[in-house]
């Protein structure tokens, strides 16, 4: 025993996290203090961090810090470029912390606070920490090759093709979910629309500062960077009590979704150091700070959770979406827990600015872990509302009526007890006309962490607080948009490069022009869709948004635990094939009872058909019946790509039990395609120096 004392730290740090837990699992009272939620997270996060991450790192993929990295070696200034390793945390962690764990764990609160909060802290240190750590490591070893590609490489033309069309397809669904949030945050709410606009040439700004003004000068950029965000907020209010400003900035969904079709166009061909880096890093000071400031007040207030353990609605009647809690609280809690997203990010721009292999372990098991706690906040924030306020903003107006009287009767006689009263004077509380049917869960989470910190900072100061947690959220997602529709780009020109190799060409501007118009063009359909839809798009979106997430992550499992066979490490792959096995089993349930299920609110094509019988029947409202015709063609739509998946998932993991087999029995495979190693010239000179 090296040390003691350490020993003896992290024995009692073990302890203290196994008892908590057991106390937040077993624990019935009429409420529990949130401070439990957060000393549960840091024991399980530092001992993962500390041990299961450290082990990974050496044993199993064998980190080599004096090795070259693609940033290094095909640095090009646009794509590849060596980044400050802060820098580099700052994009990954502001890409991959999208709308999962704000608003997957702030839906997943109609089940109650236990089941989401498990899977939280248990799936994340098992399962998506592993898979971007680990994800991150083999592209940076294959030149920063799409996950898709590496698919191909490695496991074959009939696996790798299936992988390839897979994550594309399933990139383009989320990156449409990503956008119907903040649609649904910002519609008709210009403080909000306003401040989350300001961001865009703020980070312009800072871009230019550090690379042409004052190149190096991170910490100035960064100080002005931060001070203009906070400016955009208040200035948010200004601009929202002046009558012709505010008219300027108040739209509805279909325009705001224009909108945002139009900046991820930008964000994808723009040099990443203009917009992308810069926004993603200033987005991480904002992400950071408003979590830090959010769990110190909670640990200051240790504010009591007013929603139950467990709800009624587990047993698949919750009025948010449909389902039961299994397979649904892990499809609705995606990256809070393991997100297929981030191994696109992982293998599409972060292992492009890695300087050094020694950092993966910190960006990658590190910066999930960093949105897992993140995710465990907003459950924290969604369940110390009272349960009749959680439900009333969340739940859609074609659910519990478009009239405020008839919504408080229909949630009250659920057991949770809510008034009109209440509601509109919370909604003047927070500066908004109305909080009644603001689906999407961002708005219910900015008023839960507006009540915190109120109580903390400052009651009068709500509508403030409410309009910066509107900003946080939407700045956490449009990080992940611009970035996702970047990696979009990078994966078409690897699928096009294989038909006209200068298509695959990154830097080639007619290829960077026409692949981010198909991806836009691709994900702001579904946009669309959500945005048309009267019960405000979630419905029909999430649930597939969940399914097709935790997909990607089961490919991404299967890519990895392909490699490590072929790499001799056998007895290691259990590392990524459990998580593995686990999301199969939860991705095929929920697509099974997705497509087939008879319950309208939850089978797709058994809500098509009824939508349809309706609109035969002529019993729609008018306002509905314009849109019926393009519903029921989206929801079998969203049936035909969920059956496609699934075929495209189960043809990867068996091309991937069919590779190992060969490989274990001594039959050939593909050769591993982990390029030569070569020293860092960056390691090299430190050590002179």
């Amino acid at each position: 025993m090296k040390n003691p004392i350490k020993t003896i730290g992290w024995i009692l740090i073990a302890l203290l996290g196994a008892s908590v837990v057991g106390g937040i699992a077993i624990y019935r009272g009429e409420s529990i203090n949130a401070l439990w939620f957060i000393v549960a997270a840091m024991c399980i996060h530092a001992i993962a961090y500390r041990f299961y991450s450290a082990w990974i790192a050496s044993e199993v993929l064998t980190v080599d810090y004096t090795r070259a990295t693609p940033a290094e070696r095909l640095e090009n200034g646009r794509d590849f470029i060596p980044t400050n390793r802060w820098i580099v945390f700052g994009h990954h962690f502001a890409a991959i912390a999208g709308p999962g764990p704000l608003v997957g764990p702030t839906l997943a609160a109609q089940f109650g606070y236990l089941p989401g909060t498990l899977w939280i802290l248990f799936g994340g240190v098992l399962g998506g920490c592993v898979q971007d750590m680990v994800t991150l490591f083999l592209s940076t070893r294959r030149d920063a090759r799409s996950l898709g590609q590496m698919a191909r490489d490695e496991l074959g033309p009939l696996g790798g093709s299936a992988a390839l069309i897979g994550t594309f397809s399933i990139m383009i669904i989320l990156i449409a979910v990503l956008g119907l949030v903040v649609v649904n945050a910002m519609k008709h709410s210009p403080w909000a629309t306003a401040t989350v606009a300001a961001t865009i040439p703020i980070a312009m700004l800072v871009g230019v500062y550090m690379r042409q003004i004052r190149p190096g000068e991170v910490l100035e950029a960064s100080v002005i960077g931060v001070g203009l965000l906070l400016l955009a907020v208040v200035g948010g209010g200004w601009i929202d009590a002046d009558a012709v400003w505010r008219a300027a900035f108040d739209h509805d969904g279909l325009t705001l979704a224009w909108c945002i079709m139009a900046y991820g166009f930008a964000a994808a061909i723009l040099p990443v150091w203009l917009l992308l880096a810069p926004r993603d890093y200033l987005s991480t000071f904002v992400k950071l700070g408003t979590i830090s400031l959010l769990a110190i007040a909670i640990i200051v207030l240790r504010p009591e959770i007013k929603m139950p353990a467990i709800t009624q609605f587990i047993d698949g009647t919750g009025p948010i979406f449909g389902g039961k809690l299994f397979p649904f609280v892990f499809i609705t809690i995606a990256c809070g827990a393991i997100s297929g997203f981030h191994a696109l990010i992982a293998s599409g721009t972060t292992p492009k600015f890695l300087t050094n292999e020694a950092d993966i372990r910190m960006i990658g098991y590190g910066g999930m872990l960093l949105e897992s706690f993140v995710a465990l906040m907003a459950m924290i924030a969604a369940t110390v509302l009272d349960p009749g306020v959680y439900f009333a903003i969340n739940s859609p107006a074609g659910v519990v009526g478009k009239e405020a009287i008839d919504a408080v009767a229909k949630i009250s006689a659920w057991g949770f007890p809510v008034t009109v009263e209440t509601m509109n004077m919370l909604a003047k509380e927070m500066g908004e006309a109305s909080l009644f049917a603001r689906t999407g869960g961002a708005p219910s989470l900015a008023v839960g962490m507006a009540s915190i910190f109120g109580s903390a900072f400052g009651n009068s100061l709500l509508a403030l607080w409410y309009h910066f947690a509107i900003m946080f959220e939407a700045i956490f997602i449009l990080t992940t948009l611009d970035a996702g529709t970047r990696v979009g780009r990078f994966m078409l020109q690897d699928m096009l490069g294989n038909i006209w190799p200068k298509l695959g060409e990154t830097s080639w501007g007619p290829s960077v022009a026409l692949t981010s118009a198909l991806v836009v063009g691709g994900w702001g359909y579904f946009l669309y869709i959500g945005v048309i839809d009267p019960n405000g798009g979630v419905n029909i979106l999430w649930p597939l948004f969940g399914i097709a997430n935790q997909m990607l992550a089961a490919i991404a499992l299967s890519v990895a635990t392909g490699i490590l066979v072929k790499s001799g490490k056998l007895k290691y792959a259990g590392v990524t094939g459990f998580p593995l096995l686990w999301l199969v089993i939860v991705t095929t349930t929920a697509a099974w009872q997705k497509i087939f299920s008879a319950d309208i609110k939850l089978g797709f094509l058994a809500a098509a058909e009824d939508l349809s019988q309706k609109l035969q029947l002529g019993v729609l409202a008018p306002e509905k019946i314009s849109a019926a015709p393009q519903l029921i063609f989206n929801l079998k739509l969203d049936a035909a790509i969920t059956i496609f998946l699934v075929l495209l998932l189960w043809l990867i993991v068996f091309d991937m039990l069919r590779v190992c087999q060969r490989y274990l029995s001594g039959k050939p495979v593909l050769p591993l395609t982990e390029v030569p190693r070569i020293p860092s010239q960056f390691v090299e000179q430190w050590v002179r120096d």
